[in-house]
Order: C-alpha cells, then sequence, then structure tokens
C-alpha cells in the first residue's frame, strides 16, 4: 500500500520512516520514495490505521490530514526523526 506523506526531507528522515513503521505489527517491509513524499508499505489491510497513525506520530502525516497548528506539530516531530535517522548512519 502507499501513502502520500508530508515532511519528508532527507535521507535521515527516510531512516526514521523505516525503522519506525518496522515496528508497526505486520508490516512486512517499508520503501520511503524521498524525492516524491511517498512511502511504500507491504503489510496487510488490517494495519493500515496502525501505519496512518505511526507516519503521523513520527511527524508524517498522509498529505492533507492535518492543518493548521496540528501541521505545525507535524513538522516540528518529523524535524526530530530526521535528526534521528541521520545520526543512525542510515542514509
Amino acid at each position: 500500500m502507499k501513502f502520500e506523506v508530508e515532511n519528508i526531507k532527507c535521507g535521515g528522515c527516510a531512516s526514521s520512516i523505516r525503522k519506525g513503521l518496522m515496528q508497526v505489527e505486520g508490516v512486512e517491509s517499508a520503501e520511503v520514495d524521498v524525492e516524491n513524499g511517498a512511502v511504500e508499505v507491504t503489510a496487510p489491510e488490517s494495519a493500515t490505521d496502525a501505519i496512518r497513525e505511526k507516519l503521523a506520530h513520527m511527524g508524517y502525516p498522509e498529505v492533507g490530514s492535518v492543518s493548521g497548528l496540528r501541521s505545525a506539530g507535524a513538522r516540528a516531530k518529523s524535524f526530530a526523526s530526521c535528526a534521528v535517522g541521520r545520526m543512525s548512519g542510515d542514509k
């Protein structure tokens, strides 16, 4: 399944997203397309809500799903996730 998400900026973001999604029950793989702001996940349909929640919690909500202060909060979370991904060395 494919998710178009906000706030993906670099390989650090991609690394954090992959690691975070692999913690969701049922997720077999997660690939991130930084350039297009897309996340491709191999998982059963029953995991869709958990995947969306995990992405939003990490600061990468689906495009159009948040606005106003929630959008600013998501952006701030994505900066933290990005930094963690960069520090892990997986780019």
